[in-house]
């Protein structure tokens, strides 16, 4: 029997295949980037599991995450999204996902990508933290995102975040997947 970490719900399918090939695996496409963040923003307040029950309908509800196409979005569509009970219907949050892609097509624009900037607090490394609250890592992006204007980046949102997509390895000492 795999070890996992202690954290995932072995009695939820969903839960187990997103800790055994989702969590913590180095992620370097913008758009799953940009998901990742927009979702762990939804989680404030939630727990994981609540988002990942309605990942498939927030992919939906957020056109793919296509980060130019949720830059783009209206009032109107704010407002349906905010309709919509699939998702979780908190405005601010909605709009803060609004908000953040507008900044992260800024980032593309300076930097090459998402990614690139992302990746080069570490190098382009992973690094090795089980802290699930925050690190250094975490308040540095975290202050950056802040800095250019970005919301719900609070350094404990960014350290779930680095460690959803591999910047920091956080899978717990006994689980198989820490290697």
């Amino acid at each position: 029997m795999k070890r996992r970490c202690s954290w995932c719900n072995l009695s939820n399918p969903l839960y187990v295949h997103y800790h055994d090939h989702i969590w913590g695996v180095p992620v370097h496409d913008d758009r799953l980037l940009f998901e990742m963040l927009v979702l762990e923003g939804f989680q404030a307040g939630l727990s994981w599991e609540t988002i990942l029950n309605r990942k498939q309908a927030f992919e939906q509800a957020f056109d793919g995450f296509e980060i130019e196409t949720v830059a783009g979005y209206d009032i109107d569509k704010v407002n349906l999204l905010v309709k919509d009970a699939s998702i979780i219907r908190n405005r601010r949050k909605i709009e803060a996902a609004v908000h953040n892609a507008r900044i992260i097509l800024q980032i593309q624009k300076d930097h090459g990508s998402f990614d690139g900037w992302l990746w080069s607090f570490t190098g382009g490394k992973t690094i090795r933290d089980c802290n699930p609250i925050r690190s250094p890592l975490s308040d540095e992006i975290s202050k950056q995102m802040k800095r250019m204007g970005m919301k719900y980046t609070g350094t404990v949102i960014i350290q779930s975040f680095l460690m959803a997509v591999g910047v920091i390895n956080g899978h717990e000492q006994q689980c198989d997947w820490r290697e």
